[in-house]
C-alpha cells in the first residue's frame, strides 16, 4: 500500500485529548438510544472508513455495519476514547479493528524494534487468535504488521517478531508483562490501546496486570474499552485510563436475543448421559458446556466412542491441542465440541445452531456468555439446559436473573422433544482417537547386580558391603 493511500485516512483529532488532571474530573459521555436517523443506515464509507478498507471488507462479504460499529466508528476514527458496551456476537472486534489500523496507517511512522504502536489486550489465547484473524487482512492492506503474544507456547517466535519490529501487538496480559520485564517489548510510543472483553478480564483476576501494562502506555494515547458490563472493577479502568470517553451501548449482556430459543429439559440423573448423547447426535454444529475439565474430556471421549466425533476444549490441554481441536470444530471435521467456560467468551465459530448446558453454570453472566455462542450476527440458534430434579430451584433462579423464560419439558431417552430440537440424527462414524504413548517396560533386575541406589564404589567387588557397615561386620567376626 502506497504512502498516498495511507494519507487518505483522516488523522486523529488531537484537540480532543485532555490533560491527566482533566481525565479524572470528566465523567463518561453516554449517547442514549435515539430515533432512527441517517446514521442508523450509514455505510462504512459514510462512517469515515477509508475506501481501501471498505474494499477489503467487501471481499470478506461484509457490506453493512452492525449497530455497535455504526455508533462507535465516527468517534473512534476521530480519536475519541470509547466505551463500547454490547453482548457477545455484536460485532465489537471489527468496531475496534478498523480505527486501530486507520490510526496507525495515518501517522506514517512505520514499525520500530521492540516498540509497537498499537496494543490489543485480550483475556484468552483463543480470543487473541480470533482478533488476529479479523485484523490480518485489514492491517495487511495498509502495510501494517502484527504479532500475537500469549502463554502456553514458546516465547522465541514472539520475541523474534518484536525484535524485527511490528506495528500491532495482540496480547494476553500475563505473557506481555513477562516480555516487558525482559525488556523485549516497550509501550512508550503506543498510539492506540484496546482492552477487549474487559469484564472477563475482571472475572479472571487480570485487572492488576492490565493496570500495570496500561501504566506503561502514554497517558495521551487513544484508548478503547469494550465490555458487556462495567462492574467488578471495569469502572476503575474507565476512571483511571480513559479521557472523557463516549459510551455507546448496543444490547447489554442482560438483553434477550430475539432469534435465540431457550429450553430446559428435566431428566432423571440416571438418564442424563443418554439424553446428552441424543442432543449431540444431530447434523448441525453443537457446543456442549460442562463445569469441569474432567467432565468435558470424559463426555467428548464417550461420544466419539459411540460414533459421534467430538473434541474437547479446556485449560488442561496444551495450546497446540486446543488450537487443533478448535480448528476441527470450526472446519466441520467434527460437529460437536465439549468445553468448559474457556469457550464461553471470545470464541467465534460460525453456524453453531445448538448450545447445551450439560452442567448449568453457577451464575447468570456465565449462562448468557455460554448461550451467546449461538444466534450470532443475526443468525438464529437454540439453547438447551439439561436439569436434574434437584437442580430445579437453582436453574429457575438462573434463568430469572438472565431475563429469559425458557420452555420446560420433562424428557427421557427417545423423547420426541429431543428430535424436535436436534433434527434427524447424523450418520454414526468413528473417528480415530489419540492413543496414549506406551511407556517403556522396566528392565528386570539381574541376579547379583546391585540396584542403582546401592551401586558399589569404583574398585569395590560387586555384592560386597561398603563403608562403615563392612568394617562393623569385620570387627564382629574378630570377636
Amino acid at each position: 500500500m502506497s504512502i498516498q493511500a495511507r494519507q487518505r485516512l483522516p488523522p486523529p483529532d488531537t484537540s480532543l485529548v485532555s490533560s491527566p488532571k482533566r481525565r479524572i474530573l470528566m465523567s463518561p459521555i453516554t449517547r442514549p438510544s435515539r430515533a432512527p436517523s441517517r446514521s442508523d443506515s450509514a455505510s462504512f464509507e459514510q462512517l469515515g472508513v477509508s475506501p481501501d478498507l471498505v474494499r477489503i471488507l467487501a471481499r470478506s462479504g461484509i457490506s453493512e455495519p452492525f449497530p455497535i460499529q455504526r455508533q462507535t466508528l465516527p468517534d473512534s476514527l476521530n480519536g475519541r476514547d470509547i466505551i463500547g458496551r454490547g453482548r457477545t456476537g455484536s460485532g465489537k472486534t471489527l468496531a475496534f479493528a478498523l480505527p486501530l489500523v486507520a490510526r496507525l496507517a495515518s501517522d506514517n511512522r512505520g514499525s520500530s524494534p521492540r516498540q509497537p504502536r498499537g496494543l490489543v489486550l485480550v483475556p484468552t489465547r483463543e480470543l487473541a487468535a480470533q482478533v488476529a484473524e479479523t485484523l490480518d487482512p485489514l492491517a495487511r492492506a495498509l502495510g501494517l504488521s502484527h504479532v500475537v503474544i500469549h502463554g502456553g507456547v514458546s516465547a522465541f517466535p514472539q520475541v523474534k517478531a518484536l525484535t524485527r519490529g511490528v506495528d500491532i501487538v495482540i496480547a494476553c496480559p500475563g505473557r506481555l508483562e513477562d516480555l516487558m520485564k525482559q525488556r523485549e517489548c516497550r509501550l512508550d510510543i503506543i498510539a492506540i490501546t484496546l482492552v477487549d472483553v474487559a469484564d472477563h478480564m475482571a472475572d479472571l483476576g487480570f485487572l492488576p496486570v492490565v493496570k500495570r501494562v496500561l501504566d506503561k502506555t502514554p497517558a495521551k494515547g487513544q484508548r478503547l474499552l469494550f465490555s458487556a458490563t462495567l462492574d467488578n472493577g471495569v469502572d476503575v479502568l474507565v476512571d483511571r485510563y480513559l479521557d472523557s470517553p463516549v459510551t455507546h451501548s448496543v444490547d447489554s449482556a442482560e438483553s434477550p436475543v430475539p432469534d435465540m430459543e431457550h429450553h430446559v429439559l428435566c431428566v432423571d440423573r440416571e438418564n442424563k448421559p443418554a439424553v446428552v448423547q441424543a442432543l449431540a447426535s444431530g447434523r448441525e454444529r453443537t457446543l456442549l458446556f460442562t463445569r469441569t475439565k474432567h467432565a468435558a474430556k470424559k463426555i467428548a471421549l464417550q461420544l466419539s466412542k459411540n460414533g459421534i466425533p467430538s473434541v474437547d476444549l479446556h485449560g488442561n490441554l496444551s495450546q497446540s491441542v486446543r488450537t487443533k481441536n478448535l480448528e476441527a470444530f470450526a472446519s466441520g471435521e467434527v460437529l460437536v465440541m465439549v468445553a468448559t467456560d474457556i469457550a464461553a467468551r471470545g470464541i467465534h465459530v460460525d453456524d453453531i445452531t445448538l448450545v447445551v448446558h450439560v452442567d448449568p453454570p453457577a451464575e447468570h453472566k456465565a449462562f448468557l456468555h455460554r448461550s451467546g455462542r449461538t444466534a450470532r450476527a443475526g443468525a438464529s440458534g437454540t439453547v438447551v439446559t439439561v436439569m436434574t430434579p434437584d437442580q430445579r430451584k437453582d436453574v429457575d433462579d438462573l434463568t430469572r436473573r438472565a431475563g429469559i423464560s425458557p420452555t420446560h419439558t420433562k424428557v427421557h431417552p427417545g423423547h420426541p422433544k429431543i428430535v424436535e430440537l436436534t433434527g434427524p440424527p447424523a450418520e454414526r462414524r468413528m473417528r480415530k482417537l489419540p492413543t496414549p504413548q506406551p511407556t517403556a517396560p522396566k528392565r528386570p533386575a539381574q541376579p547379583g547386580r546391585p540396584k542403582s541406589s546401592s551401586r558399589p564404589k569404583s574398585g569395590q567387588p560387586t555384592g560386597q558391603p561398603s563403608g562403615s557397615r563392612h568394617r562393623s561386620r569385620q570387627r564382629s567376626r574378630a570377636r
